[in-house]
């Protein structure tokens, strides 16, 4: 007898003719444009950008199953009445108008959370500013190599709710979720990881408080038969234990834990009452750098209740980076090239320029997080030889880098380009052969590109030319 699901079929039969708004026309919510329409859903369509600048098939799937829609900055004035509303991650539920439909008694939701509380199967969810697609992809692949089916969604892979039903209880679901899908969300995974917690996204959230705020909810709604798996180096990750009722495992690469896992001297050991083993060192795997190692432990710890040890190990050793982390490209004359454009904040480049032991040339600058510089530019001047910037942040890492040179009494030769092309162009010219041209923007994307796989594709583009 096949397996159904009690709660989506009770979803299915409530938006059968209700008034349903979805606000975002991103990847996680075109498939919900087919599935509501399957399911006979009065459906209005909202976005913030023109009709012009939303392509031409989403255009003609709209129009054909007859969906209204309002486009344009000012197009949520006429989210008015509706019994549910599908918000994009973007879309905070912060909005004026999204509280002000919550209060007329709509339900706010987004396609992740409604996937989080229908789903039958166990849910692994990881958040943190730095490594989540690289944890969440492992913790995937180990999984999938102990014989699980899984399920990898999230800001990652592909929209899965409407995939609730093919997935069964005993399958498991890997999410990656970010501050945006985790703020207003009543709650948890089963087992959540948090891997740090830096300053990330002020452009978007009303402060740093509500960026931290928005990530505990990965745990809030947890109980005690739930796990949770923490950064012990990082200050406000560590504090999240306190106010936890699930099961903490700790990671750390500064502390020799008596219980959880650490890393020690490029070796990831697990810690059981004091006693330490070692499970996997640096020499044995393809992932460069400590913040790999340190990937590394947390996916053990996520996987520790799931998964052999041994099989975790096998799969841990042939586990490649995943695109656009500190991805290796091409040598041209003694010259290796890497493409690191996920890098999108200070932290995560400054974790870049650690993993290698080579003399750099960085290639950073793109969109402005209103985040700060000034820890990037001491790595800079530990590490980097040439710099190369670009983007509307070329000009706060330059301001940064040279007030710290006048701290050092350093000099570091400084270039600005105009486009990706013109820094590339001025990488190849001075680069030297056993240096490493790393492009790590510590910036977001948006300036230029459309995202930032969109930026590290042009750029691999313009290198193998």
């Amino acid at each position: 007898m096949s397996y159904k699901n009690p709660q989506l079929e009770e979803f299915e039969n409530f938006i059968k003719y209700r008034k349903v708004a979805v606000i975002g026309l991103g990847v996680s919510n075109i498939p919900l444009l087919d599935y509501l329409y399957q399911k006979n859903a009065l459906v209005t369509v909202f976005d913030d950008k023109t009709i012009d600048e939303i392509p031409k098939e989403i255009i003609d799937k709209i129009t054909n199953y007859g969906f209204s829609f309002y486009f344009g900055k000012d197009s949520l004035n006429n989210l008015k009445d509706f019994n549910l509303i599908f918000r994009s991650p973007s879309c905070l539920p912060t909005r004026i108008e999204l509280d002000q439909e919550a209060k007329r008694g709509a339900i706010v939701t987004t396609e992740i959370e409604l996937l989080m509380k229908m789903c039958p199967a166990k849910i692994i969810g990881v958040t943190g500013s730095d490594g989540k697609t690289t944890t969440t992809s492992l913790i995937n692949a180990i999984l999938q190599n102990a014989g699980y089916k899984t399920y990898l969604g999230g800001n990652i892979g592909t929209p899965l709710f409407t995939k609730l039903n093919e997935i069964l209880p005993e399958d498991i679901v890997v999410l990656e979720l970010s501050s945006f899908q985790l703020m207003g969300m009543d709650v948890s995974p089963h087992i959540a990881v948090v891997t740090n917690i830096t300053p990330n996204h002020l452009n978007i959230h009303k402060d740093y408080e509500e960026y931290i705020d928005s990530k505990k909810n990965i745990f809030k709604y947890q109980n005690e038969d739930d796990y949770l798996i923490l950064n012990y180096d990082n200050e406000i990750t560590n504090s999240f234990a306190k106010e936890a009722v699930s099961q903490v495992i700790f990671f750390s690469s500064l502390k020799k834990l008596d219980n959880g896992y650490i890393v020690d001297n490029k070796v990831v050991k697990q810690c059981n009452d004091k006693i330490r083993k070692h499970i996997i060192s640096q020499n044995d795997i393809i992932l460069r750098g400590d913040h790999n190692l340190q990937n590394i432990a947390t996916a053990l710890a996520a996987t520790s209740t799931l998964v052999d040890e041994e099989d975790a190990i096998q799969t841990i050793k042939t586990f490649k980076p995943v695109p656009h982390r500190i991805e290796f490209v091409r040598e041209i004359n003694g010259v290796k090239w890497y493409n690191d454009s996920a890098s999108s904040s200070p932290t995560r480049t400054i974790s870049g320029l650690k993993a290698f032991e080579e003399d750099i040339v960085l290639i950073a600058g793109g969109y402005d997080k209103n985040l700060d510089y000034e820890i990037l530019a001491e790595e800079i001047l530990k590490k980097v030889k040439v710099l190369i910037l670009m983007g509307q942040t070329s000009g706060k890492i330059f301001d940064a880098v040279k007030n710290q040179m006048e701290i050092e009494n350093k000099n570091l030769n400084i270039y600005m380009a105009d486009s990706l092309e013109h820094a590339v162009k001025i990488a190849k010219n001075q680069a030297k052969p056993g240096q490493v041209v790393l492009f790590s923007p510590a910036s977001a994307s948006f300036d230029m590109f459309k995202n930032f796989a969109d930026r590290g594709d042009k750029f691999k583009n313009i290198v193998t030319i």
